[in-house]
């Protein structure tokens, strides 16, 4: 029998086949992967009382959801930066479009309203999704309701409406205007029957009501009653034409919970 003696050939081979395994599987290796698309959060609301049907949305052109008059969406994900939003009506017709601003991990709602009777518009709001304290709520008023007067929160009592402070909003003047919104407030967690009143003292626009917006002008759900939840975050939106002869259209009050 022969004992096989390496030569210094094979020696080098040997050598040789860890690196050339390492090279092979450096030029395997996955690509980098790509890196994450900053986003915001927007939610949207159909309270055009001018287009009172199914609505489309869209940003960038790219449909995002349908939403009937008084409805709204959930928040959605959007990729920061200036996105045209539009809202297109039943002929799949623009009725209204607006760039819109969205930052990363940001929060916004975004109103399709109605400017005048027969118009659309569109309006944004940042929304401060903070928290609030233990055992509190937050609440802010939207102001969307065409033909009202400016408005406030009140809560309904046996002595009549106490109102709720720094709670104010007044119809906007323009796609420019601030006013409409106005900022969230703590108030403690618990059951209210909210009003939607305007001067002083304080007379009733539209029950609140269970915020489903059954209320119209402050005569239906007057004793009706929500239960505003500890760490939770909601928008009164009132939305409507004054004056309408449609029940559909006159003012209403619903409750939109962010969180």
């Amino acid at each position: 029998m022969k004992t096989l003696v390496p030569t210094f050939r094979h020696l080098l081979l040997a050598a040789a086949l860890p690196a050339a395994f390492a090279f092979s599987a450096c030029g395997d290796d996955d690509p980098d992967p790509v890196p994450a698309v900053d986003q915001g959060k927007v939610l949207l609301s159909h309270a055009a009382a001018s287009a009172n049907v199914q609505v489309k949305a869209l940003i960038n052109d790219t449909e995002v959801g349908q939403l009937n008059y008084g409805q709204s969406s959930g928040y959605m994900n959007v990729n920061a930066g200036t996105p045209t939003l539009k809202i297109n009506n039943s002929a799949n017709q623009t009725a209204a479009s607006q760039t819109i601003t969205v930052a990363k991990n940001q929060n916004y709602s975004a109103f399709a309203y109605a400017p005048t009777a027969t118009t659309v518009g569109l309006l944004q709001v940042t929304d401060d999704l903070t928290a609030p304290a233990s055992g509190q709520a937050k609440v802010r008023v939207v102001h969307l309701a065409q033909g009202a007067p400016t408005v406030k929160l009140s809560q309904q009592t046996i002595t009549g409406p106490v109102d709720i402070p720094n709670v104010t909003a007044t119809f906007p003047a323009s796609a420019t205007a601030t006013t409409w919104a106005s900022n969230f407030v703590s108030v403690p967690s618990g059951t209210y029957n909210l009003l939607v009143t305007s001067g002083s003292p304080s007379v009733t626009v539209v029950a609140v009501g269970d915020g489903t917006g059954t209320g119209v002008n402050g005569t239906a759900t007057a004793t009706a009653t929500k239960n505003y939840e500890s760490g939770k975050i909601y928008t009164v939106l009132v939305r409507g034409i004054v004056g309408s002869i449609d029940p559909a259209l006159q003012p209403r009050a619903v409750v939109i919970q962010h969180n």
